[in-house]
């Protein structure tokens, strides 16, 4: 299994931002190799296995994509089929079940 460079920002503004568009008390969203929670702690976080595997499947993603790249495509994706359909979050909850 390859081991992915990650850190992980609690209270993070852009977390935040997107729990307001998304209507969630409780936010996990990656930017590159950086996991951005608001209103869930680290501990938390890292206890459902899961909601981690969701993420790092972002992360890889990013590093597949490249960072500017993945996010206008996410965006795209998102903007075309919406958010539950694109692509990108169909592949991280599939990834999540493995």
């Amino acid at each position: 299994m390859q081991t992915l460079n990650y850190t992980i920002k609690e209270n993070s503004w852009f977390a935040k931002v997107a729990a307001k568009k998304l209507r969630s008390t409780n936010v996990a969203m990656v930017l590159g190799k950086t996991i951005h929670l608001f209103g869930v702690s680290k501990t938390d976080f890292l206890a459902d296995e899961k909601w981690l595997k969701h993420e790092l499947c972002h992360i890889k993603q990013f590093k597949k994509h490249g960072y500017f790249l993945f996010i206008i495509k996410y965006l795209w994706e998102s903007l075309r089929k919406g958010y539950h359909n694109n692509r990108f979050e169909v592949e991280a909850r599939n990834a999540q079940e493995l």
